[in-house]
């Protein structure tokens, strides 16, 4: 049956820091409610407390006008709560079918039934819109996929409550109409979705109402968003004003720092050729699975090329592990932070100097901790990463502060030359992606070649100064800023595009 949610001054402190300070919002059946802020306002760890992770100091949670109190994940669910995390929880060795029924698996006197559980699964993933092969281990999918395949899960649970975090944050753009389709009948059914997104556009597009976090505290609740502007929204975030997110900065361009000449590897099956003067952002475009990440990890050494070369500063390049790339001063801001980015378990502190360890940062066979401590001082302070000291593990930051601690890492770097961000600003806010612009602007301004690998196209068009177009695993076009458009780009970037001439 239908289900209200409403949560009156929800408390929760956590070691040096207060997560949430008498938050208040209350949502009604059959509303998409939207739940906005900055990384670290204190979102997800509010949809930790109602999935019952997290259990709150203070404040009640009432379903349906009964107050409850989450001792487990389990109690929540049996609450008819789903909860879809930013940071997917899967088993990536298991099958799609055995993710999807995971806790509820079709058993015969003990033994799995696995025939059973495959035609129950594409049953659902086929009445869902979703393309994918129930037999399919989860480590063989991408992001995207493996989210739209959270996302089955939680409605199968028939869940009349559900919280969608960063839904959209690593979905194609025919992924993210599937979403939102689902969505819509979701809220026909009565349901009560509250949906998580830095994308303002899918907030204004999707939600009868939202609730505005900052520093822990509810800044404002709009009932009807008829009335209220991007703008607004924005200022309410961050608490001050940004005119302009992007604020590009143009500047004079050197030679060329980096040229890629046909190469080709297991998923770039069509020579690849371009290249990157010295002050330039380059932004590369195309939809999910067109071969963007598979590039660049060529050109880091993270995949082994099958032919073509690569020339930096007009010398070759033989980059057959990550760190021969590094040494020459090529750094890569990986797409997912969680498994190639951080070091979780690891400090803040830890994280920022590892290159500087690779490098030699030791005094014979110690670690010179003193340098260290200085140089994550510094970068905290540069950069603004919000955390509670430097000792801090870094799983325990927001994504946005997650990213800056990539880039304090290779900003450590002395001979930084080329930098490829690919997805900087996924699940990051709006006054994050700010700061991360304007560190890129900054590389460029040193002479770094900044490649920049992004889904948002918005993005790469206030951004870049240039911009080539990927469509399976070919770069099909290239752009120059003034001609930018974003039916332009896009028509390049489908599947049935025709080329230009």
């Amino acid at each position: 049956m239908p289900t209200s949610l409403h949560l009156k001054e929800i408390s929760k402190r956590f070691p040096g820091v207060r997560a949430l300070d008498r938050v208040t919002f209350s949502a009604e059946p059959g509303s998409v409610h939207a739940l906005i802020g900055e990384n670290g306002a204190g979102k997800s760890t509010l949809l930790r407390i109602l999935g019952g992770i997290y259990q709150p100091d203070s404040g009640s949670l009432l379903v349906g006008g009964t107050e409850r109190h989450f001792q487990s994940a389990a109690s929540s669910i049996a609450a008819g709560i789903a909860i879809i995390h930013q940071e997917l929880h899967y088993v990536a060795n298991l099958t799609i079918a055995e993710n999807l029924l995971l806790g509820h698996l079709p058993n015969h006197y003990g033994l799995f039934r696995k025939g059973h559980a495959i035609r129950v699964a594409a049953g659902h993933l086929r009445r869902l819109g979703v393309d994918l092969d129930p037999r399919a281990k989860l480590r063989t999918l991408s992001i995207a996929e493996r989210q739209m395949v959270e996302i089955c899960k939680a409605l199968l649970r028939e869940a009349q409550i559900i919280a969608l975090d960063e839904p959209t944050s690593s979905l194609s753009h025919h992924e993210t109409e599937i979403l939102f389709r689902l969505v819509r009948d979701l809220q026909n059914q009565g349901r009560l979705l509250i949906y998580v997104s830095h994308r303002l556009d899918e907030i204004f597009a999707l939600c009868d109402a939202c609730t505005v976090l900052r520093d822990g505290h509810t800044v404002a609740t709009h009932q009807g968003l008829a009335g209220v502007s991007r703008a607004q929204l924005v200022e309410e975030m961050v608490g001050r004003k940004i005119a302009d997110i992007y604020n590009y900065r143009p500047r004079p361009l050197g030679p060329n720092r980096i040229e890629v000449n046909d190469v080709t590897g297991k998923q770039v099956t069509q020579p690849a050729s371009f290249a990157v003067r010295s002050g330039e952002v380059l932004g590369f475009f195309g939809l999910v699975g067109a071969g963007r990440s598979e590039l660049m990890q060529l050109v880091f050494g993270a995949a082994r090329p099958r032919s073509g070369s690569i020339k930096l500063d007009n010398q070759l390049l033989r980059a057959r592990h990550p760190v021969d790339a590094i040494r020459r001063g090529i750094a890569f801001c990986p797409e997912d932070r969680k498994e190639s980015g951080i070091i979780p378990i690891r400090s803040v502190t830890e994280n920022i100097n590892l290159t500087a360890r690779q490098r030699g940062g030791m005094r014979g066979f110690f670690v010179d901790f003193r340098t260290e401590f200085k140089t994550s001082d510094g970068f905290i302070k540069r950069l603004g990463i919000k955390t509670p000291h430097r000792r801090q593990q870094i799983r325990l930051l927001s994504g946005g502060n997650q990213q800056k601690v990539i880039l304090a890492r290779w900003l450590n770097l002395p001979n930084l030359r080329v930098i490829i961000m690919d997805e900087p600003t996924r699940g990051i806010d709006v006054g994050a992606k700010h700061e991360i612009y304007n560190l890129i602007y900054e590389l460029a301004e040193r002479g770094c070649a900044v490649i920049v690998v992004s889904s948002e196209l918005p993005e790469l068009m206030g951004i870049a100064d240039r911009m080539l177009i990927m469509r399976d695993g070919v770069i099909t076009a290239e752009i120059n800023r003034t001609d930018f458009s974003e039916h332009l780009a896009l028509s390049l970037a489908l599947p049935d595009a025709v080329e230009a001439n």
